[in-house]
């Protein structure tokens, strides 16, 4: 399989829509293409397949046999990659550090190293009883993260 190939008509595809992005593009035994793409408002299984097709269409079958797969991120699938980050501003996070502990909030900002996050919290009064609402904000670096998913909220 000529992988230059398939990369250089996956971004020809993709720069005629600037909206788009690559996630993930993995070459698989039995030469098995999986290309996972993603939109700043989403992306439709219309341009799904006008990618496909821009790349299947260029490949000679009689060269060599393969298969490709263009898909959609599924949204129970981690965010991988920072423009997804980016996106997915303010809306809630379920972040899992690589100490394992997991941290969930708003996703304020994101930057080429860290992303913001911010909750509320009932925390004691400093003096008397009972518990007041503080608003919590943490940066956490990329390279703390083990795994970030978008919670859905029905």
């Amino acid at each position: 399989m000529n992988k230059e190939k398939v990369i250089n008509l996956l971004n020809n595809a993709l720069e005629e829509n600037p909206e788009l992005f690559l996630i993930e593009l993995k070459f698989l035994p039995d030469n098995k293409i999986y290309v996972e793409v993603d939109g700043d408002k989403g992306i439709s299984l219309k341009e799904c397949i006008r990618i496909n097709r821009e790349i299947e269409h260029n490949l000679d079958r009689e060269e060599e046999d393969f298969s490709l797969e263009v898909t959609s991120p599924d949204v129970s699938n981690p965010l991988k990659v920072n423009r997804q980050y980016q996106k997915n501003i303010n809306r809630i996070l379920e972040v899992t550090l690589k100490d394992h502990t997991k941290v969930e909030g708003l996703l304020k900002t994101v930057n080429e190293n860290s992303i913001e996050l911010e909750w509320k919290a009932r925390e004691p009064k400093p003096i008397g009883k009972g518990k007041v609402t503080v608003v919590k904000n943490a940066t956490l670096l990329f390279s703390t993260i083990l795994e970030a998913k978008v919670k859905i909220i029905f």
